[in-house]
């Protein structure tokens, strides 16, 4: 298939690489990592299936990747909303720009997916070590002391869970309890 812009420009490998993640994304976050056929991510990026595998040796490997940058986009997003930020400021600034990664559905999708996959040996890695870089992300960015960082990401795991139920529809009591912001008067306990 061809490997030209919009514009009729050859793209690179690095830019067909690019094109064949951002395809994986999508396909991924709907099918996780056995629910989802090399086919269609070709398919959707505008590719062979043959050269899918030559920029990705194996299904398993592009699913990698794919764990591995939302872990990634969690993290740059964090650091982009801290800015100078410190503590409890550095929290709530994260806190907000998580709702923002949470407006896109495909990328709550492919975290809970993530989270879901690591049945498998490979993807438990993959996710151990994306979760531990946005574990010291957060501990270097807001200087904060580990009880606070555990209590935001603690409130963050509750917020995948109530999004992905979409809590936030109901008009029911308890769903709404869930859904509402924590009192951060009393220390550093924002959602991650």
């Amino acid at each position: 298939m061809a490997t030209r812009t919009a514009g009729g420009t050859r793209m690179s490998a690095e830019q067909r690489r690019a094109s064949v993640l951002a395809a994986a994304i999508e396909e991924f976050a709907h099918g996780g990592l056995t629910g989802t056929s090399t086919e269609a991510i070709a398919a959707r990026a505008g590719i062979s299936q043959p050269y899918l595998f030559r920029l990705f040796p194996t299904k398993k490997a592009l699913y990698l990747a794919v764990v591995t940058d939302t872990f990634r986009r969690t993290a740059a997003q964090f650091e982009r909303a801290v800015g100078e930020l410190t503590g409890a400021d550095a929290l709530e600034a994260m806190k907000l720009a998580y709702g923002e990664l949470l407006a896109d559905p495909t990328y709550l999708l492919t975290q809970m997916h993530a989270y879901a996959g690591c049945y498998d040996p490979d993807v438990r890695v993959t996710a151990r070590d994306g979760f531990r870089g946005l574990w010291t992300t957060i501990q270097r960015v807001t200087g904060l002391p580990t009880e606070d960082v555990r209590t935001f990401f603690a409130h963050g795991m509750l917020i995948n869970v109530a999004a992905s139920m979409d809590l936030a529809s109901l008009d029911e009591q308890w769903a709404q309890a869930i859904c509402s912001p924590p009192d951060t008067t009393a220390g550093a306990t924002s959602p991650g």
